[in-house]
């Protein structure tokens, strides 16, 4: 029987900044379905990643595919070749993929609803009543059902991120990529946050590739945890196993500081 594709797949991608390598010929693979936490210290290449999968980034070398399709590249003129992805191209795919970033990035005039409605309406084409609908259903998911009238700027710092939770899955993504999501809460909101995407993990198919520095979340909600240093990665496994037994030093010395 043919294998299934995987969600994402990195081939050799290298990525550099003049001559500082922040990828370096990656091989990294996520299954559909699959919850996988990048952990590693600052510097490491883990939002790269997932900056390259939202095309904030274009890579250096290599090519990344998504559900066994070029994602960074497109058929070139002849036939067996691949060139960089045009504009349009990227467009089109990224739309399958979602990303809730450090920073909330709401829009302050529109209010909880509308920016959960905004972009499933003119980017997928819903109808208004259609993408409220949803929204109104996401936004009780994650708990700020009685906020739809609010303005961001009323809102606490982990229920602006709830509600950019909510925008990112209004969308339909079969891959969530979470940036830190909590780096930018007072402690005492981080929980909350955590929770939600706890829930959400449990409760869809959705194939989750997550940066972290919260170790017992990611544990929580990872089929499988990757290692990175200096743009490689070091070592990967089953949350509980690396986290409990990491086979490599690097690891261990990186987990003794972030606990």
């Amino acid at each position: 029987m043919p294998t299934e594709d995987p969600a994402v797949r990195f081939e050799r991608v290298t990525k550099r900044y003049g001559d500082h390598t922040v990828l370096d010929a990656l091989d990294l693979e996520v299954g559909r379905g699959e919850r996988v936490t990048l952990i590693g210290p600052s510097g490491s290449g883990k939002t790269t990643i997932l900056r390259l999968l939202m095309t904030l980034e274009r890579v250096t070398d290599g090519v990344i595919h998504v559900d066994g399709e070029p994602y960074s590249h497109m058929p070139g003129r002849k036939p067996g070749t691949l060139v960089p992805a045009s504009e349009r191209r990227l467009a089109e795919r990224r739309r399958r993929i979602g990303m809730v970033f450090q920073q909330f990035n709401l829009f302050p005039h529109m209010s909880v609803l509308e920016n959960v409605v905004e972009a499933p309406v003119h980017v997928l084409g819903e109808s208004r009543e259609e993408a409220e609908r949803t929204a109104r259903d996401l936004l009780d998911l994650v708990g700020l059902g009685d906020k739809v009238g609010a303005r961001p700027t009323r809102l606490s710092g982990g229920q602006q991120q709830r509600v950019a939770i909510a925008r990112a899955l209004a969308m339909r993504p079969g891959i969530l990529l979470l940036d830190e999501v909590t780096s930018a809460l007072d402690p005492e909101l981080v929980a909350e946050v955590l929770d939600v995407l706890r829930d959400v993990a449990r409760g869809t198919d959705i194939t989750l590739l997550c940066v972290t520095h919260e170790m017992g979340f990611a544990r929580d909600v990872s089929d499988r945890i990757v290692m990175f240093d200096r743009g490689r990665v070091v070592e990967s496994g089953p949350a509980s196993e690396l986290l409990e037994s990491p086979a490599h030093e690097r690891t261990r010395a990186f987990l003794g500081a972030v606990r």
